[in-house]
């Protein structure tokens, strides 16, 4: 049996990551800054490591009797002083240096879709360099690449909530985002696959008016959506890299370009936006 270590393993994708390794019985090794985060959602791993990322000494031999390491390691909401350079670049380099050194078959790393045409934004710019170094570390690797999550959209039917959604340009736009559970699934098979790099998306490709509209049906209320020209896009994210730090823009910056493109990915998965948005509702209820 293979031993795997999860690191990332209490974030949305981590958590489903660490769920499936437990359902399919994997050995798996997990590291936590909070543990009891895992607890609460009835994960029990093999081993666990409390330990910080960002912090070398505090991971030290903890690839050693490893065989692949899966990393979902990122941050899409600064906090505690750290940039994307300090989490998705350097976290990622810490462990890429302690999984060579404890002689781990395989590196598993999951970047963003188009992360290496928009390097201009400073999470994909982060991201891009450990894949560099991935690549060329001589250690096998896949790197996967999603194109946006279904917790992503839940922007979309917060907005609904509220009785209005408002889009970029047309709301043409076309996505196809993946429910955690089945990339967490793709993730895991990934480890007795070949591949060095892959794109994925879910099921079903729509348009953001078409993702609006299944929000407000959900929510049984008529469409109310409103389009905003583009070159107001534009000026914010100009006026927000302007007045404000990186912990701001960053991810606004990020949002806000994505909205602005087709993200596109081959078709994976089971799970529906509908299905989503009714669970959502539900739970608000």
């Amino acid at each position: 049996m293979k031993r795997i270590l999860l690191a990332g393993s209490t974030g949305y994708l981590g958590v489903y990551i660490a769920k499936e390794l437990q359902q399919r019985s994997c050995f798996f090794k997990a590291i936590a800054r909070n543990p009891e985060k895992l607890e609460q959602n009835d994960i029990k791993a093999n081993e666990m490591l409390k330990a910080k990322l960002t912090d070398p000494d505090s991971i030290k031999e903890c690839c050693k009797g490893i065989d692949i390491v899966i990393s979902t390691v990122g941050i899409t909401k600064q906090k505690d002083g750290l940039t994307y350079m300090d989490v998705d670049y350097q976290a990622n380099m810490n462990l890429l240096k302690e999984a060579k050194k404890s002689g781990v078959k395989k590196f598993i790393y999951i970047s963003v879709l188009n992360g290496e045409k928009l390097r201009n934004l400073k999470i994909c710019d982060a991201k891009e360099l450990f894949v560099e170094q991935l690549k060329q570390s001589g250690m096998n690797y896949c790197i996967v690449r999603p194109n946006g999550f279904f917790s992503d959209m839940s922007e979309f039917f917060k907005m609904a909530k509220k009785g209005r959604i408002y889009l970029f340009g047309k709301g043409k736009f076309k996505a196809n985002p993946i429910h955690g559970e089945d990339l967490a699934s793709f993730c895991v098979d990934a480890i007795d696959k070949p591949d060095t790099e892959v794109e994925i998306g879910g099921p079903e490709t729509l348009t953001q008016n078409e993702i609006a509209s299944i929000a407000f049906e959900v929510l049984g209320n008529k469409p109310k959506i409103t389009h905003i020209p583009d070159w107001i896009r534009i000026a914010i994210l100009k006026l927000v890299r302007s007045l404000t730090g990186s912990k701001v823009y960053g991810p606004v910056e990020f949002f806000m370009t994505v909205m602005a493109m087709d993200m596109l990915a081959p078709e994976y998965g089971k799970h529906n936006l509908k299905e989503y948005f009714t669970k959502l509702n539900s739970a608000n209820a």
